[in-house]
């Protein structure tokens, strides 16, 4: 029997989701403003400075769909294969595991975690199994 998602799960579920939805935002913006900081840390990853534009809209994008209830799962999934290219481009640096490498896990976490506190059908896909 499906249990019924409490109050509280649903507000730490839109929290979760509001935290990963704003830092994505604010990484999208910055790359739209071309901010020095920004450029360094494309540049510094590997990226030119022309790559700022694309890897913003790459990132809105599928940040947007996750914002809009009905579309949040396609934003997630996308957001799930961007945050794959960044884990891939950590480790093709040899950056520190937990600060830089696993950032983008503990984003997916955050994503993929307030799905699942509010809304039941990403339950019924991801089921807790307690025995």
């Amino acid at each position: 029997m499906q249990q019924e998602i409490t109050k509280p799960a649903r507000w730490i579920g839109r929290i979760f989701s509001g935290l990963a939805i704003l830092f994505m935002l604010m990484d999208a913006v910055f790359k739209f403003f071309k901010t020095q900081e920004a450029i360094d840390a494309t540049v510094e990853l590997g990226y030119g400075e022309q790559h700022l534009v694309l890897l913003g809209v790459l990132a809105l994008i599928p940040t947007a769909l996750y914002a809009i209830p009905r579309t949040s799962v396609l934003g997630a999934v996308l957001l799930t294969g961007y945050f794959g290219g960044a884990i891939a481009t950590h480790v093709r640096l040899d950056n520190p595991l937990f600060s830089h490498t696993l950032f983008p896990v503990y984003l997916a976490i955050l994503m993929w975690g307030g799905l699942w506190l509010r809304r039941k059908n990403i339950r019924q896909v991801f089921p807790l199994i307690t025995t």
